[in-house]
């Protein structure tokens, strides 16, 4: 019973320091592998990296770019209770981009003196009542990403789309290591996302007392370095808001994207 009382009094301490919770990944089985092989890749939104307790990641706007810039098609997708789950044949050498592109608006307003909210698409606004009062119109765009390499590293999926925030590897993203300095650059619009707060947690936090999160503040050039403490997979995530909206009802944009890298021992 006292050792019972110890573990909710710890729990209890610990709410704090995992207050971060409810992050969205996309986990290869594998991000180095010979060509023509396959992986498995699981995608959850969870409170811990990387272990499925809270909701999957839908699937519908998954995107897997081949070496080539081709789009292959996702084999056997499955979204379950906490998790969804689909295959990838590499059937071509080179490196492949996993991306999830979510775009939506978010609104608030009032109608019959009651506080509501509503989430959809841009084509769906129309469903918002005409008779709503002090409507606030907000637009974002996510990316949730992962990269895998069969046999030589190539660089063709890196091209970026110039919406929204992205990455653009200097460092190949599977050739990070131990003890060795890596560097990204990120972009806004296709342009340096200048002073960009950007935030790398190592896997394994349902296990650890910290999150152990390293913070970095893009360069002049969008710039960040980190030199990886350990081996293992990493979760980075970068989020910003401005007032470059596409849609004339909404004021604000929220940008946000999200990689998980796996970091390979000396």
């Amino acid at each position: 019973m006292k050792h019972s009382m110890k573990i909710v009094f710890l729990a209890a301490a610990l709410v704090p320091a995992l207050s971060h919770a409810h992050k969205a990944w996309l986990l290869p089985s594998a991000t180095v592998l010979a060509p023509d092989q396959w992986i498995t890749v699981d995608a959850a939104v969870s409170n811990d990296l990387f272990y499925f307790n809270h909701v999957p990641l839908r699937l519908d706007s998954l995107t897997v770019l081949a070496p080539d810039g081709s789009k292959l098609e996702a084999q056997n997708p499955s979204t379950g209770k906490y998790r969804s789950t689909f295959d990838v044949h590499l059937n071509q050498p080179g490196t492949y981009k996993l991306a999830i592109l979510n775009r939506g608006v978010f609104a608030t307003y009032q109608q019959n003196g009651a506080d509501k909210r509503w989430r959809g698409s841009a084509e769906r606004l129309a469903e918002i009542p005409k008779d709503a009062k002090n409507l606030q119109v907000s637009e974002s765009i996510g990316r949730i990403e992962t990269f895998v390499t069969a046999g030589e590293p190539t660089d063709k999926a890196f091209q970026p789309a110039n919406t929204g925030l992205e990455l653009v590897p200097v460092t190949h993203p599977n050739d990070l290591y131990a003890g060795e300095a890596a560097k990204f650059r990120l972009l806004l619009d296709g342009k340096p996302a200048t002073n960009l707060d950007v935030v790398i947690v190592p896997g394994g936090t349902r296990y650890r007392d910290q999150q152990n999160e390293m913070s970095f503040k893009a360069d002049t050039h969008g710039e960040i370095t980190v030199t990886w403490p350990d081996p293992g997979m990493y979760w980075l995530e970068a989020t910003l808001q401005d007032e470059k909206t596409t849609l004339p009802q909404a004021k604000r944009r929220r940008a946000s994207y999200v990689a998980t890298f796996e970091v390979l021992p000396q």
